[in-house]
């Protein structure tokens, strides 16, 4: 893009548009499904684990099976969003989690729930692939950042929404408590599965099926005036170019990711993978699904309590990540993304030390109460501030339109299996080494991120889609340039 048609986009862009924001905002809600799921087995966990009489091994797989199995939604979402559409997508995965919520609610047995979180994973991974993917591609470039970080910040109100509903419900029967629970996370999905109707198709995914015509009607309506539609509609056009045509369904696209990768696609596929990967390791989706259990080993028995530490905790993470979304088009994606896991960190090693005071006291000291308190809760704000947003924008921005479905499907993909890995070995692990210690491992995680961010990580604040290759192809040039200089040198 030359210079003036930069600045002419940056000035139209600044601000997206009531229908983009809408439709932004509609695609996102998918992410409550996996923030309500997130925050309500946190509670309907310990009541199905008293109730069923399970073992905490099985609980466990019962709460990791649903992050394991949206590994096969986000894997396939990437295909099946190139040929029928990122609309039509939305609308699948809200009606595979729907049917996963019936199945649990209604769940006669273990193995009954277990189906149902089979399902309902499935339908996760179709949802956290495509909200931010369709939102990128809706949004223009100097506003990308706070619309891409809408799934994020419905991710953690639907956490919240988990965390109250268990609050409200922990006086009922147990048998009716957990199902009423889990359940109730089908009325979100059916009211995902409409708004869908409201919503226009990405303009890029019309533009790579060769329905031009389609995809100007949809940048007029998404654009501020005609005059930022066009210039957007022959940017996407130029990149449209190196496809195929209206058959173009996603062919070569693996064999360009992983066997021949050019030096900016191998990058942005370190990047998106790193970034991913590092999501899910912090351990943030285990500290959040067994934080009842932390703070009952650290004496706190009741259940009105325990689930009041976690609205406390939601409340935190909620407030955040708004702070996060709306500051992240002007302070970029790297400072926040480096403040949030250094903050993470240093969270940690204070959860860590809280921790490991209440495992050898056998008094329990408040402060160290209250020290585990705050530090668990400046954890998840943390969280919220870099990794928990950025994540999802970072992998639906970077790739090219060719590769963006499926390299946004494989990273979240690799983001879905640690999130099942964490989550299913989270309380075995503890039990070997405390509370505590497994802490201090975390932080030891969060360090090691904070230093892949630093070096791998270039900033894409008010970065077109059609400008990230020339961007990464630079950042790949730099490195090289400096290692021949130090060979030189030496």
């Amino acid at each position: 893009m030359d210079a003036n048609a930069k600045e002419l986009e940056t000035s139209f862009s600044t601000r997206p548009n009531r229908f983009t924001l809408l439709s932004a905002l509609l695609a996102s809600t998918t992410s409550i499904l996996l923030g309500y799921d997130i925050g309500v087995m946190s509670g309907a966990g310990m009541l199905i684990r008293e109730n069923m009489r399970i073992s905490r091994v099985e609980e466990e797989v019962l709460v990791g099976t649903l992050n394991v199995f949206s590994l096969i939604g986000s894997l396939a979402s990437g295909k099946t969003s190139d040929w029928m559409g990122r609309r039509y997508t939305i609308v699948l995965a809200a009606l595979t989690f729907l049917l996963g919520a019936i199945l649990m609610g209604l769940a006669p047995s273990f193995p009954f729930i277990l189906a149902g979180r089979i399902v309902a994973g499935v339908g996760v991974g179709y949802a956290l692939m495509i909200a931010p993917l369709y939102t990128a591609e809706l949004s223009p470039a100097m506003a990308r950042g706070f619309l891409t970080s809408l799934p994020e910040v419905f991710i953690t109100v639907g956490i919240l929404m988990g965390y109250i509903i268990n609050y409200a419900l922990t006086g009922l029967p147990q048998n009716l408590g957990w199902r009423l629970m889990l359940g109730l996370a089908a009325i979100p999905a059916i009211a995902i599965a409409f708004g869908v109707i409201a919503m226009p198709e990405s303009p890029r995914w019309l533009v790579m099926k060769g329905r031009v015509a389609d995809a100007k009607r949809v940048l007029l309506t998404v654009s501020n005036n005609p005059e930022e539609a066009e210039l957007r509609l022959q940017e996407i056009t130029k990149a449209a170019s190196l496809l195929t045509g209206p058959n173009w369904h996603g062919q070569g696209v693996w064999k360009e990711l992983l066997l021949r990768p050019t030096p900016p696609i191998r990058r942005m596929l370190i990047s998106a993978i790193g970034i991913n990967f590092f999501m899910q390791a912090s351990g943030n989706d285990a500290v959040i699904y067994y934080c009842p259990e932390v703070f009952k080993a650290a004496g706190i028995h009741s259940k009105k309590h325990l689930f009041g530490v976690n609205v406390i905790m939601g409340l935190s993470k909620s407030s955040f990540v708004l702070l996060s979304a709306f500051y992240l088009d002007k302070f970029g994606r790297r400072p926040l993304l480096l403040l949030g896991s250094f903050g993470m960190a240093v969270s940690l090693i204070g959860l860590g030390l809280g921790s490991k005071i209440l495992e050898e006291s056998t008094r329990k000291p408040p402060w160290a109460v209250v020290l585990s308190i705050v530090a668990v809760c400046a954890d998840v704000s943390f969280f919220s501030i870099g990794l928990g947003p950025i994540t999802w924008v970072y992998s639906s921005e970077i790739f090219p339109m060719r590769l963006r479905a499926q390299g946004s499907s494989l990273a979240i993909s690799v983001n879905r299996l640690v999130s099942g890995v964490v989550s299913m070995t989270f309380l075995t692990i503890s039990e070997k080494i405390t509370f505590g210690g497994m802490f201090f491992v975390l932080a030891g995680i969060m360090v090691v991120a904070t230093t892949f961010f630093y070096v791998f990580m270039p900033e894409t604040k008010g970065k077109t889609l059609e400008e990230m290759e020339t961007l990464f192809e630079d950042n790949s040039n730099n490195q090289s340039h400096g290692r021949r200089a130090e060979i030189e040198v030496a």
